[in-house]
């Protein structure tokens, strides 16, 4: 299966690479984000308070995951996911979108970060967990929204279907990600977050297995 794995997350990365518009998009999506907040807020006399950049940072990051999983399974062609059901197992298709989605979320978030930086200043005392929530983060947003992107794909390509169902799979991840990231900004003790890393993980543990158990009776449908 981790061959079928391996060759699927590669298969994405090739069609992403030929198809740069998608990922060309969505690059333009976080930084255009970030210079529109950065004229509309006026913060050219100041820095961001700190609630307003961890917050305004987790919403550009939330709307940018959501515009670059959405496509995962409903831009397959019928006559593609047929030959993906003759190649390849399920559990092994799910977990490569998810692989592949995970980094390119993860790599949105860190260009996301560092265009804060660079416009709003860098308020972040503890970056290694900063960096850290940063990858839970995008393990949860990835993995919930893959799972909702195939279920979409099977009502007619609902995008409204897919937005009502990520929302509330997405809340609890994304109040984890504001409090730990809040911590790492304050630079308060580690121990303090670990309750909330924990939560975090087991959250992404969840959502990841219920995945992996559920997805192949959506995939024979």
């Amino acid at each position: 299966m981790w061959k079928e794995i391996a060759l699927l997350v590669k298969k994405e990365a090739l069609l992403e690479w030929r198809q740069k518009y998608a990922i060309n998009g969505i690059l333009l999506y976080v930084t255009s984000a970030v210079f529109i907040a950065y004229l509309s807020m006026g913060t050219g006399q100041g820095k961001l308070q700190v609630p307003i950049w961890n917050a305004l940072y987790w919403i550009i990051i939330l709307f940018s995951a959501v515009n670059a999983v959405a496509k995962s399974f409903v831009q397959e062609q019928q006559g593609r996911q047929l030959y993906y059901f003759m190649i390849a197992s399920p559990e092994a298709i799910i977990l490569s979108k998810t692989i592949y989605n995970t980094g390119l979320t993860l790599v949105l978030a860190l260009l996301g970060y560092l265009v804060f930086s660079v416009v709003f200043g860098n308020p972040v005392a503890d970056n290694s967990l900063f960096l850290l929530n940063l990858l839970l983060g995008a393990i949860g947003f990835s993995a919930a929204l893959t799972m909702v992107s195939a279920i979409a794909s099977k009502a007619g390509n609902n995008g409204t279907l897919m937005a009502i169902l990520s929302f509330p799979v997405m809340i609890p991840i994304l109040l984890m990600t504001i409090q730990v990231s809040k911590s790492a900004i304050d630079g308060l003790d580690r121990g303090i977050s670990a309750e909330k890393i924990l939560t975090l993980m087991a959250i992404n543990a969840i959502v990841l297995a219920t995945s992996y158990l559920l997805f192949p009776y959506l995939w024979r449908s």
